[in-house]
């Protein structure tokens, strides 16, 4: 038996280089689930947002047959599809994310743009499947493995290696431009930041920084202070390349 897929836009990144942009035979002998058969190809189920077998949409569920065309399409987080047609119950109207233990760099940025992130350097990847599921996250990932985990419904896999490159990745791929207020959260525990008074902080941060400085954030749960250094003025601009926006100060 056989049936004919076809990958659309960036799901066609989990292919081989000469297997993208086409369509491509499955042989098999008996038939099987439509998610197997898609993973069979590995590329992850969360990654993908709508199915259609000979032009029906199509649940995961759905038994592949001999001579079945499959249309495959990768999630739509920026705008919403028919309900009727989507595998996925729910978008997810609040972004929030969990990272992989690979991915520190990429939470701490996206933290700094003002973005729920849940990291942990030690998080085991039933943790990380957990969390993304009980608490709506989105799981980003360089593990294509970690995103078949069948309770896994909304994960990306991460394509770029360099931090700052992954982070416009994320960006870019959610929509999230408009949705940018950098500097408002903890860029080590998550915390959202709240502004203090110049007196709170003296013999927090270092004599000059105090001298010079009058604007100070603290994070209410590590206890970390945030105030206008010189990093704060070389991320800035980068911030208004991702977002077009800018927003109060941390020292980075």
């Amino acid at each position: 038996m056989r049936a004919d897929f076809r990958f659309y836009a960036e799901l066609n990144d989990h292919l081989h280089p000469d297997q993208r942009y086409r369509t491509l035979p499955k042989q098999f002998l008996i038939p099987a689930s439509v998610k197997d058969m898609i993973e069979s190809f590995d590329v992850p189920h969360s990654e993908v947002e709508l199915i259609l077998v000979n032009g029906e949409s199509s649940d995961f569920a759905r038994l592949i047959h001999d001579g079945d065309r499959v249309a495959v399409y990768p999630m739509f987080e920026a705008m919403d599809i028919s309900p009727e047609l989507r595998v996925r119950r729910d978008p997810l109207r609040e972004t929030k994310f969990v990272l992989d233990v690979h991915l520190g760099r990429l939470a701490a940025y996206l933290r700094m743009l003002g973005f729920d992130t849940a990291y942990r350097t030690c998080a085991a990847d039933p943790e990380l499947v957990r969390k993304s599921v009980d608490e709506k996250r989105i799981l980003l990932t360089r593990d294509r493995g970690l995103l078949k985990h069948s309770a896994v419904t909304h994960g990306y896999w991460v394509r770029e290696a360099d931090s700052r490159r992954q982070t416009a990745e994320v960006i870019h791929r959610f929509d999230l431009a408009r949705r940018v207020r950098p500097f408002t959260r903890c860029m080590a525990c998550n915390a959202i930041l709240e502004a203090t008074s110049k007196e709170a902080v003296r013999g927090r941060v270092p004599l000059r920084t105090w001298e010079i400085s009058d604007e100070f954030q603290v994070c209410p749960s590590c206890g970390r202070v945030y105030w206008k250094g010189s990093h704060y003025r070389r991320m800035k601009k980068w911030v208004e390349e991702l977002s077009g926006t800018s927003g109060p100060a941390a020292e980075l």
